[in-house]
């Protein structure tokens, strides 16, 4: 027996010819769904991409005790035991997380691995001179200044296709497959970072989409609201789709391997993502930040299972993240945990048998949410200081770097969860990027309102969806804060003063504006264009500052933002700079740069 795990990073299910995007050229993907049992309905769990694979591994979920981190030493991987019962796991990747301090504890769980460089920034070729940068739209490059540096430096060695960490990740899954092809017993995992951001791919690909943009370099959108013009969104998402027809091509390697040595003959295949990601849908770009949407949370899976031969058919079942690992195991027959909440998709393939009847998704310290595969309900916290919240690790690192020293100082010793083995735990007070109560709780039927455009004021079905999903958090062993911060009761009945929609609404709907933009202000909206940094350095503006957004005069906000301006500061952090706050400072800021300025006489 043989299994092969093609995975993507940043996969939008609604850019893929197999569910409904019928312009993207990616004849690859409708091969392997003529080829396999296409899911429509699968839900991430952890998100974003760590938390996301530890899901992978664990079978349980993540985000409601832990940010993005590194295995912990109490947790159970599944590329781990499948190695510990004979099966070989290889995994080749170009996903530099891997290699960062909230990663390292991953790639060592397989047999053998293989990782290639370039992606997003990744600090890999070194080079003392600044690049050759165009002139580009967005602000990606005074948010993110030494990563989008990094990212120009790496671009001038990947001129070559063969050279691009996404080609060389799939020439060594390439390599594997034709090295054991005869042999039995091993799981491959080809994992690229692709189309995950900035969307780099080439000229072939591009052609695919050309939309006669003639605007500045647009290819790495930030992960806030659509403040660009019409065209340069038009543009961005010709160029992810662009990258996504590289990865079909490389996608078609696996496939014709698969035809070449007969390997759909015993050999079990999933191809899947950590997420999705918005490419302008709902206002937004990226992830992380808004609620967790469909185009988000709702992911593309296929899956052929020899043992079944289930091919070109659907499967409506509600699975998750957490059911990949399990679903290897069971076709190696290796025994789960009893920790892992996922559950094996072998009868989901083969007759659409239910495995669930909610899935829980989210982020830590954001919204907390839970769908039943027509309904889904993000439940924000009940306040906007979203606490109380807390770590528990024994691995204190988070993406690039460890624990701050106020954190650990502050850290406790404290007994561990039903999963942590019978370790205690470091407890830390944590703080997320966002509050999820600036969006508001939300709720939405998918069947009536597929794009999730119509948010429901429903009393009855919230109340079921919050007893599901305080259901959820209990069979998780959710930290008792959770429910604090989310206002649930551990245990008993919900009543309607435990509902939040009608509460929150007016938050709800402020949330679904459109960034704003200087004109929504009049001509005191030319302000609000103006950088942070410039009106620091006045004293008038500054003066001003001081006044409606003392939060803007000192660090660590002023080191992060002060290249952007404000409307700019608005659409990344959002709930900060709210309409009427932009409104005063516009007026405010218009009025002492008047009375600065030098009468004639």
């Amino acid at each position: 027996m043989r299994a092969i795990m093609v995975m993507f990073d940043s996969l939008n299910r609604q850019m893929l010819p197999p569910y409904g995007a019928d312009w993207v050229h990616a004849p690859n993907f409708r091969r392997l769904a003529d080829r396999t049992a296409t899911f429509d309905n699968c839900y991430g769990g952890s998100m974003p991409c760590m938390p996301a694979r530890r899901e992978m591994h664990t079978a349980r979920h993540n985000f409601l005790h832990r940010s993005w981190g590194p295995l912990e030493p109490f947790d159970d991987s599944v590329p781990a035991m499948l190695s510990a019962a004979g099966v070989h796991t290889h995994l080749a990747t170009d996903h530099q997380h891997y290699w960062e301090d909230g990663g390292a504890t991953y790639h060592t769980r397989y047999s053998t691995f293989e990782m290639f460089r370039g992606q997003e920034g990744d600090p890999w070729k070194g080079q003392v001179a600044d690049p050759q940068i165009p002139e580009s739209a967005g602000t990606t490059a005074r948010l993110k200044p030494n990563l989008w540096r990094q990212d120009w430096v790496n671009r001038s060695h990947l001129t070559d296709e063969a050279d691009h960490p996404q080609t060389r990740t799939f020439d060594a899954g390439v390599e594997f497959i034709e090295t054991n092809k005869d042999q039995d017993d091993w799981f491959l995992q080809i994992e690229t970072f692709d189309p995950h951001e900035p969307f780099f791919s080439y000229a072939q690909y591009k052609r695919h989409y050309d939309t006669g943009y003639d605007g500045p370099h647009f290819d790495w959108p930030s992960y806030s609201q659509v403040t660009e013009d019409a065209d340069v969104v038009e543009h961005g998402r010709a160029e992810y789709a662009a990258l996504l027809s590289m990865c079909d091509h490389s996608l078609g390697r696996v496939l014709d391997l698969m035809d070449e040595h007969d390997l759909w003959d015993d050999t079990l295949l999933i191809v899947n993502t950590d997420h999705g990601f918005m490419l302008g849908e709902h206002g937004w770009w990226g992830k992380n930040i808004q609620p967790w949407y469909d185009e988000t949370i709702h992911t593309p899976l296929f899956i052929w299972d020899p043992r079944t031969g289930v091919a070109g058919e659907r499967r409506e079942s509600l699975v998750q993240t957490i059911d990949f690992g399990p679903t290897l195991l069971d076709f190696f027959g290796v025994t789960p945990t009893p920790d892992m909440q996922g559950r094996p998709l072998t009868d989901v393939v083969a007759r659409d048998e239910p495995i669930r009847t909610a899935g829980l998704f989210g982020i830590f310290g954001g919204h907390v949410c839970v769908s039943d595969g027509r309904y889904v309900y993000m439940r924000a916290s009940t306040t906007a200081q979203n606490g109380p919240l807390f770590e528990y690790t024994l691995m204190p690192t988070r993406m690039n770097g460890f624990f701050g020293a106020g954190e650990l100082g502050a850290a406790e010793h404290v007994d561990g969860f039903s999963f942590t083995k019978g370790t205690k735990v470091l407890r830390t007070p944590a703080q997320s990027f966002v509050t999820p109560y600036v969006f508001g709780t939300q709720l939405f039927d998918l069947t009536e309102d597929p794009h999730q455009t119509r948010p429901l004021r429903d009393e009855a079905l919230e109340l079921r969806m919050a007893t599901m999903l305080r259901d959820l958090l209990a069979d998780s062993d959710a930290p008792q804060e959770q429910f604090v911060r989310l206002g649930l009761p551990p245990t008993g009945p919900l009543s309607t003063e435990h509902l939040l929609v009608e509460q929150q609404w007016p938050l709800l709907q402020a949330s679904l504006q459109p960034g704003a933009r200087a004109e929504d202000f009049g001509t005191a909206g030319l302000q609000l264009d103006l950088t942070l940094g410039s009106l620091l350095q006045d004293e008038s503006t500054r003066a001003v500052l001081a006044q409606h957004a003392p939060m803007l005069t000192a660090p660590p906000l002023t080191d992060y933002v002060a290249d952007l301006s404000l409307l700019e500061i608005a659409a990344s952090l959002v709930g900060l700079l709210p309409r009427p706050l932009l409104a005063a400072l516009a007026t405010a800021l218009e009025s002492a740069r008047d009375a600065t300025v030098p009468t004639a006489g």
